[in-house]
């Protein structure tokens, strides 16, 4: 969806459901830790970025973000920046986005909305 030389950030649709992101350094690290202060900082703010263009792009109640895995070689550090959106029923956990009525769409089209979010400066 959207690469720096430091950062990748994908889009992540289960079929046509909108408004999952992986923020991601380019550098392979398995955990945050891993990761240099200036990549650090580059990934808090691509999140931060990304949280914005959610919102912006999206009718949403809310935006989330987590960091989960394990620490093991093979694992790539990678952070989730996620919707819960407006409507969703109480009852719904935080990633059960397919629910009667949820919000679908082209996820390619989004990605292009959400692109021009991560190019200004």
């Amino acid at each position: 969806m959207w690469s720096d030389e430091q950062v990748v950030v994908t889009h992540q649709a289960a079929r046509d459901l909108l408004g999952y992101l992986f923020v991601e350094p380019r550098r392979h690290v398995a955990s945050l830790d891993e990761l240099t202060e200036g990549e650090a900082l580059t990934i808090a703010r691509t999140v931060w970025v990304a949280a914005r263009a959610l919102r912006a792009e999206l009718d949403v109640e809310s935006v989330h973000t987590f960091v989960a895995g394990r620490a093991a070689a093979k694992v790539h550090f990678h952070q989730h920046v996620f919707v819960r959106h407006r409507g969703t029923p109480p009852e719904r956990g935080w990633l059960d986005v397919d629910w009667p009525g949820a919000p679908h769409g082209d996820p390619a089209a989004l990605c292009g909305r959400l692109r021009t979010h991560f190019s200004r400066p």
